[in-house]
């Protein structure tokens, strides 16, 4: 469609950004002996989906791999089933502080024109693919 000879499809950069990010984050994360999806359970117990909820797309239903992600956190008296503990809140904090500075590396050049832009074309992309899919 857009593609010249020097330019890589949208498929193979949505490959790369997304191996870039996953590395970046947990590379950012392990030095509190964190994952990404440790992370990412601490953020939705701090919100209203329940974390299986959250973490569904990533775990795809597995009890036992959501096990592997909040037992350690359950160990470390950050959660009590969905809902963050004290020390729980005040560690998502300090977390929060690090992945908002990794998140502006990430977004350092991008105006929030353009990856509000980025964001709604990768969407409707998502929507007309899915919608493909059920015809």
């Amino acid at each position: 469609m857009y593609m010249s000879d020097d330019n890589k499809p949208i498929g193979w950069w949505l490959k790369e950004v997304d191996r870039l990010l996953e590395s970046s984050f947990e590379r950012l994360l392990a030095d509190d002996g964190l994952t990404r999806r440790q992370w990412q359970a601490l953020n939705a117990a701090a919100g209203d989906q329940t974390i299986a909820e959250a973490l569904a797309p990533f775990l795809h239903g597995d009890p036992a791999a959501l096990a592997a992600v909040t037992n350690p956190l359950v160990e470390r008296e950050w959660l009590t089933g969905d809902e963050l503990t004290a020390a729980g809140s005040h560690a998502l904090e300090d977390l929060t502080v690090k992945v908002q500075a990794q998140r502006r590396r990430i977004t350092a050049g991008i105006t929030d024109e353009e990856y509000v832009a980025t964001v709604d074309v990768l969407r409707r992309m998502a929507n007309n693919l899915v919608w493909r899919l059920r015809v």
